[in-house]
């Protein structure tokens, strides 16, 4: 019997059973048509995942009426003259070029004065070898044959100093520059391949020495009046492991796990000595720490987003211009009072409500629920955390500061695939949370390579108080 014949014998002795077969199609259609219209703007999906066909630009901002652009009062970047320049160049003008007196002889005529211009360039790009010849003699009283000592550093017959293996860092863990494309830039540039194990070594240095900075970082989050974290996958070996970072606008901590869960938080080992502000997107294992939850509305305003453009879902489009209102009323950067906090969860609730009348939260049982229901849950088991930026100006209205610290990691491996080994993995992340952490910080990170380099890193400092 086929399956159309079977379902006309259904609807002819059973037609409760064609019935829910028919609602079960169409709730399947929906979901499909619901994951096709699904992009960056208005989900938790990735912009890569966009493809080629990206959807027009439809901000969650509102027009600002400014011009694009710099803004008056902007500070700008203009290339401005040095007071001493390296090389000097005088050009001498021994012959009149006014074009009225046939190119008279200035010769002896007294200079009044130079125009200048200045030109920044790059010296020619070589290796500069420094050879360290250490004396040998004879000891008059044993005979013995001594040797005077190399400095520190100089170790092997031949090796690359600490400024070029301070570039190799910098391309690597900084640029991004995948194995090979650095091998071919130090060749191109100073004619010098790299080796696999010459970066690998540094790389595996610079982890030993920055066991000490990576320590102070996480105390500095620990005492931090808000952190930022966010969690995000990563191909190790082959398998799949977990980047998870912890930030605040001055400190940056990576750390790479096989797990994703509270077991990679508490062995990494910043989560459960937080006892302040957590801005996070609600996943449920951050709930786990004894600190103060801040949901990212940002997240949440994509969502929204869905449902009034796509189910055209009154509340959704009225809850999501009451927070962003709220995100950019003067009173927020104050703080509310405790009456007009009340005045405004109050009001929050009442937006829920309406979308409850749609889509009401589902009873003891195993029917699922629609993506508004749960939304909805959310929203209402949540309430005090999403209008956590309410409660205390420190808190920011969304996890901007996670996600930015998150994205380069994943360019990362974009470029350049997955680890091959974890420690690979793991001496990139602590790395580039010395690094992340320096340029939060003012430093020049070039400097900072070769600090690193030569085991002298900067040590972060600690996060100002109210900060």
């Amino acid at each position: 019997m086929t399956r159309r014949q079977e379902l006309l014998q259904q609807a002819r002795t059973q037609p409760e059973v064609l019935v829910e077969h028919c609602l079960h199609l169409e709730r399947q259609v929906a979901e499909l048509k619901d994951r096709l219209a699904q992009t960056s703007r208005n989900s938790h999906q990735p912009p890569a995942a966009d493809g080629l066909a990206k959807p027009p630009p439809r901000s969650l901002r509102t027009p600002s009426g400014r011009k694009p652009g710099g803004q008056p009062g902007h500070p700008g970047s203009t290339l401005q003259p040095v007071p001493k320049p390296d090389q000097v160049h005088l050009h001498r003008l021994d012959r009149c070029p006014c074009g009225q007196c046939g190119g008279v002889s200035l010769r002896g005529q007294p200079v009044l004065d130079h125009e200048r211009r200045q030109v920044f360039d790059l010296p020619p790009l070589q290796l500069e070898v420094t050879e360290h010849q250490a004396e040998i003699k004879q000891c008059p009283v044993s005979g013995r044959r001594v040797r005077a000592s190399f400095p520190p550093g100089v170790e092997a017959p031949v090796q690359y100093g600490p400024h070029f293996r301070g570039l190799t860092l910098y391309l690597f863990n900084q640029q991004l520059l995948p194995f090979d494309r650095l091998r071919q830039t130090c060749l191109d540039l100073f004619g010098q391949p790299l080796s696999l194990g010459t970066l690998t070594q540094t790389n595996l240095r610079a982890y030993e020495a920055l066991d000490s900075v990576q320590g102070a970082i996480q105390r500095g989050l620990t005492q931090a009046p808000v952190v930022h974290v966010d969690e995000s996958g990563l191909r190790v070996a082959g398998r799949l492991h977990w980047l998870h970072v912890a930030c605040t606008a001055e400190l940056t901590f990576y750390g790479v796990h096989d797990r994703r869960g509270v077991e990679a938080m508490d062995a990494l080992g910043v989560l459960p000595h937080c006892r302040h502000w957590l801005v996070h997107d609600a996943w449920r294992p951050y709930f786990k720490y004894e600190a103060l939850h801040a949901l990212c509305n940002q997240h949440l305003l994509r969502e929204l987003k869905f449902l009034a453009e796509e189910h055209h879902q009154r509340w959704a489009a009225d809850l999501s211009r009451f927070l962003c209102d709220w995100k950019d009323d003067p009173r927020t950067a104050q703080g509310l009072d405790e009456a007009q906090f009340k005045q405004t969860h109050a009001r929050y609730r009442r937006l829920l409500r309406q979308g409850r009348l749609h889509h009401p939260r589902r009873a003891s049982g195993r029917t699922a629920q629609s993506k508004a229901a749960n939304l909805l849950d959310r929203l209402e088991d949540y309430d005090l955390h999403v209008l956590a930026f309410l409660v205390d100006p420190a808190v920011p209205f969304t996890n901007n500061q996670g996600e930015q610290d998150v994205r380069m990691i994943k360019v990362k491996q974009k470029i350049s695939g997955c680890f091959r080994t974890l420690a690979g993995a793991q001496a990139f992340a602590r790395v580039r949370s010395y690094l992340s952490t320096c340029r939060k910080q003012g430093r020049n990170l070039w400097d900072a390579c070769h600090r690193l380099v030569i085991g002298q890193p900067f040590m972060p400092q600690a996060p100002a108080a109210g900060s």
